[in-house]
């Protein structure tokens, strides 16, 4: 099985500082401990892929290697023929279970009664880029074009790519002779196993860098900025993900490079909440309006419309404005406008106010009795008059 990507295991960005890292770290090993997690058969092996994760993403050096090589470039990949430690680790033969299945991914060199197993780098696609992007709600109803600015690694302009201080040239590495690989030929009894590894002096590179170059330390790749027009389509919600084809990290050995995904994030509207593809609002009317109808004007998102409120209208009425809302992202047409009307209860009556409202109240048979008096009424009282 492949090996998932270090930054992704940790749940970090490629650009994430050590403190970053450490804290993701630790926040995942207490969770994935297998102490914690005993009835959890996952845990151990969650738990041994992010130490080995942070091992290499702690280290500047081998983080290096890592952006710059993958898991080749720090020693991850091949063939660990420790692991049979004589034949003892074949038990009765079955650890060739994996063989079956690794036979057409792997070259084997069939010579003297043996055979050897080797994998070799070659081009890799570069990581994608994730990028949120903050919109309104108008823009996210009638699209927009957007200018962002995303940051990944470029070939370095200060030493061509090659790693090298400029004037200076890197040197072909002798532990593996500039192959990136070392073999070694291990005989177990009548058999005999070749194992090639990446090369540990030079990470795979093939080549040994005597003077860093000032700009990329050695890399070869450093971070530039680069500037991209986005265009949002009509409709699009709090978390719909446009894919920028091939703006993602460069790629490795001549690989593809990654994409670039834009992560989109409504603001919330101050008069509007979205459902779905509709929009609701809340109409604000009188108690007055509401007993005996009137025509108000409601807010869109493209202009002012007339409503009629019908006489005798109850709080929480309900009346729908055919495709006013937000447009459909995958097809024609819109969602509608879901007007609410909210009674609005006045706090402040004038005597007048009051009194027709007492007045009314006994015409409908109602026995008000009003919790407190208005000033005339109170000095009334306290003159007798």
């Amino acid at each position: 099985m492949a090996k998932r990507d270090y930054y992704e295991v940790l749940g970090v960005s490629r650009d994430a500082t050590e403190e970053e890292i450490k804290k993701a770290y630790r926040k995942l090993a207490r969770k994935y401990h297998p102490d914690v997690n005993k009835e959890d058969k996952d845990a151990a092996e969650k738990f041994k892929e992010i130490n080995e994760a942070y091992e290499v993403l702690k280290d500047p050096e081998k983080r290096a290697r890592y952006d710059k090589f993958g898991h080749a470039g720090v020693g991850q990949g091949g063939f660990d023929a420790g692991n049979f430690g004589g034949f003892g680790g074949f038990g009765d033969f079955g650890g060739f279970g994996d063989f079956g299945s690794d036979i057409f991914d792997d070259i084997f060199d069939i010579f003297g009664g043996g055979f050897g197993r080797s994998r070799r780098r070659g081009p890799s696609r570069g990581a994608d880029l994730r990028y949120e992007l903050e919109i309104t709600l108008e823009e996210a109803a009638f699209g927009a074009e957007k200018e962002i600015e995303i940051f990944r690694m470029e070939s370095c302009k200060t030493c061509n790519g090659t790693g090298a201080k400029p004037g200076t040239r890197p040197k072909t590495c002798p532990t593996c002779g500039g192959s990136g690989q070392v073999r070694r030929v291990q005989n177990l009894g009548p058999m005999q196993f070749t194992n090639v590894t990446t090369c540990t002096n030079c990470g795979g590179r093939g080549q040994i860098i005597d003077e860093p170059c000032p700009n990329c330390h050695g890399r070869g790749q450093s971070k530039v900025g680069r500037k991209i027009k986005v265009k949002i389509p009509a409709g699009v919600d709090t978390g719909s993900q446009l894919r920028m084809s091939g703006e993602g990290e460069p790629g490795d050995l001549g690989g593809p490079p990654g994409d670039l995904y834009v992560v989109i994030r409504v603001k919330p509207h101050k008069l509007f909440v979205r459902q779905g593809d509709d929009l609701i609002y809340q109409a604000p009317i009188s108690f007055v309006q509401a007993a005996l109808g009137d025509e108000i004007e409601v807010p869109t998102l493209e202009e002012k419309v007339k409503l009629k409120i019908p006489e005798g209208t109850q709080p929480g009425t309900r009346f729908r404005l055919r495709s006013k809302g937000m447009p459909h992202v995958r097809g024609h047409g819109r969602g509608d406008m879901i007007v609410q009307v909210d009674v609005v209860i006045p706090k402040n009556l004038n005597e007048k106010q009051k009194e027709l409202l007492v007045q009314f109240a006994k015409i409908s048979g109602e026995d008000i009795k009003p919790t407190s008096k208005g000033i005339f009424r109170k000095m009334k009282d306290a003159f007798g008059v």
